[in-house]
Parts: structure tokens; C-alpha cells; sequence
């Protein structure tokens, strides 16, 4: 026996991905639907050997469905996520509104899978940055066998984290550095992304940092441990698909390289590529398509007594958003909504 399943914001990036891990991964669906709003209804989208049609998210009556996993901005969200919840919907959301609620449990199944019972407060659970789900993953293990103090990072976020209009504009600057007369001026990021960085993402917080650099603080504190200090720097680099990170380490006690590598590899969700050699290494472009989160360079930091370095990739449209919401939704039902 299965679930009736929603998908909120089906016709975007990360909707669509949601549909596709629901089928790949072979998640319990009775009933499904693909919701979007006005403007896209009747959309014709895939769901494994099926075609669905959008519905209008704006008419459509939650009362009677089991989950709805929502792709869509904050915005939408706040209208709809809580009138799902009321219906007795249990909301799975992508979105960044509800992911420092108190009453709303913020969650990467490899890491505190145990906090899903909190859902039943409000009827919501939240999906966390696509940059702070990949970190705590590989953070997770190492924390539990040496006890982190420290966390600095240094992010390669790709141009989808911004949605279609990052994507389109990345494309559309590689074409136009060729055809000079063709000037693509920056529309969705402040400076041009093409064949440039941009250590800038979301909006300026008094402090000096970004609300990006913000959220890796306050969602690894509420996800894996409270007294964990992150500071963050977070870039957006020419890549289509698939974020990086440099993260830096600094454990309460020892814990040397090869043991470090040891856990990793034994660690649910993640893989261990990490060869000191030409091309040892995974990078984003390697890491679409796939639901791991890839680590390489793993290597001792001597300028502190307790430290190691390593590099982190994933897809972000996967593992930073569908699949997570996907892992939250079988969690969701192995633990509190068993049916049969």
C-alpha cells in the first residue's frame, strides 16, 4: 500500500528532479499529481513511464493526500504550504521559510533522521541550503568519532542553485564572449558569471556576510550540533551542475588522516574518491546524475593540532534538494505514516 504524493512546483528544475527520484528510487506512490501555478496548467511532465499533467496548484485540495514536496520560493510557500498542513498534508518544503522554526524540524536523513517525529507540531518538515546538506553530511561521521569545534568553508556553487534564469544566463554569456556584438549584460547575478566568480550569494547582512554564508551557520548549528562554530565564504563559479566545497576542519580531539578516510568510506550517503595522483579527485561536472555526496582530498592540516582538510562535491539538484526531500519522504514513511 502506498502514499498519494504532491509535488508543489513540478514544472522547475527541482521539481521535475523530485518526480525523478519518486521514480527512480521507487518511492510507495499510490497517487500522484503535479501541481504548478495557473500559467503553466495542463504542462505535460515525466514521472517514470507516465505523463502527468500539471494541475493548478492555487485550486487544488489537499484533504486526503499523504505528502506534498514543494519546489517552489517562499513566497508561494507562505500561501500554500500552511492550507496543505491544515488538510492533513504532511509538507516536505525546499524553500527557506520554515527552516529556522523552532516547531518545524530541519532534516538530512543521514544525519538526524530522528528529528522527522517533529513534523506533527505544524504538519511541516523543512529541507535544508543546498551547501549546508552536502557539508553535514560528511561532517556527521567525523563529528561523531572526534567532536567538532570548528568548521570553515569556502563554497563552488553552481549557476542552477539560482534556478532556470542562472542557468540561461551562464549559456547565454559563454556564447556572447564569442560574438562581441552580442553583449549579455548580468541580469541575474550582479557581476558576469561567465568565465568569471562571484563571491556573492543572496543579500548582504549588516555583519558583512551574505544570507547565503548565514544559512551554512544556522542550519548546521539546528541539524548536527549547536556548539559547532562555521564560518563560511560562498561563491557562485561557472558550472551548470554540482556545488564544491573547501571545508576545514578543527576536531576537540585527534583524529589523523587515514582514520578519517576509513570513516568516510563506511559513512551512509557518501563516496570516497580520493587518490593522490592526476585526476584522483571528483569535481562537479563528475558528480551529476548521481544521489553521493563525493569527498576527496583528505589530508591532515598541520597549522592546528586537531585538523584535517577535504574536498566535497555533490549534485544540488539532488542531493542539495529533490533527493533530500525524497530521503525525508521515505523516513517520513518507514517512521510515522506506515501504511499496510
Amino acid at each position: 500500500m502506498g502514499y498519494k504524493v504532491a509535488v508543489v512546483g513540478a514544472t522547475g528544475n527541482v521539481g521535475r528532479e523530485m518526480l525523478n527520484i519518486l521514480d527512480e528510487r521507487q518511492f510507495p506512490v499510490d497517487e500522484i499529481v503535479a501541481l504548478a501555478s495557473r500559467k503553466s496548467l495542463g504542462t505535460e511532465i515525466s514521472f517514470g513511464d507516465k505523463t502527468l499533467k500539471t494541475k493548478d496548484l492555487d485550486t487544488f485540495d489537499f484533504t486526503g493526500w499523504d505528502m506534498a514536496l514543494f519546489a517552489v520560493g517562499s513566497e508561494a510557500t507562505k500561501i500554500y504550504a500552511p492550507k496543505a498542513a491544515a488538510a492533513g498534508c504532511v509538507v516536505i518544503d525546499n524553500s527557506s521559510l520554515y527552516r529556522y522554526d523552532p516547531d518545524v524540524p530541519l532534516i538530512v536523513p543521514e544525519v538526524n533522521a530522528d528529528a522527522v517525529h517533529g513534523y506533527s507540531k505544524k504538519n511541516i518538515i523543512a529541507n535544508p541550503n543546498c551547501s549546508t546538506a552536502q557539508m553535514v553530511v560528511a561532517l556527521k561521521p567525523l563529528h561523531d568519532r572526534a567532536r567538532i569545534k570548528r568548521v570553515v568553508v569556502s563554497t563552488y556553487q553552481s549557476v542552477s542553485g539560482a534556478g532556470k534564469e542562472g542557468i540561461d544566463e551562464l549559456w547565454d554569456q559563454t556564447k556572447s564572449i564569442y560574438n562581441p556584438t552580442d553583449n549579455k549584460p548580468p541580469r541575474k547575478f550582479t557581476k558576469q558569471i561567465a568565465f568569471n566568480v562571484i563571491p556573492h550569494i543572496d543579500v548582504f547582512l549588516e555583519d558583512g556576510s551574505t544570507k547565503e554564508e548565514w544559512k551554512m551557520v544556522a542550519e548546521t548549528k539546528k541539524i548536527l550540533d549547536s556548539s559547532i562554530k562555521v564560518t563560511a565564504t560562498c561563491v557562485r563559479v561557472p558550472v551548470f551542475v554540482g556545488h564544491a566545497e573547501s571545508i576545514n576542519i578543527e576536531f576537540e580531539d585527534h583524529l589523523d588522516e587515514a582514520e578519517a578516510r576509513d570513516i568516510l568510506r563506511e559513512a551512509p550517503g557518501i563516496m570516497v574518491i580520493d587518490k593522490r595522483e592526476d585526476g584522483g579527485y571528483v569535481t562537479p561536472i563528475e558528480c551529476v546524475g548521481d544521489y553521493a555526496t563525493f569527498i576527496s582530498r583528505i589530508r591532515q592540516d598541520s597549522t592546528i593540532d586537531n585538523g584535517i582538510n577535504l574536498w566535497c562535491v555533490s549534485d544540488n539538484l539532488r542531493k542539495g534538494a529533490a533527493l533530500n526531500a525524497v530521503q525525508i519522504a521515505e523516513v517520513l514513511g518507514s517512521k510515522c505514516l506506515k501504511k499496510g
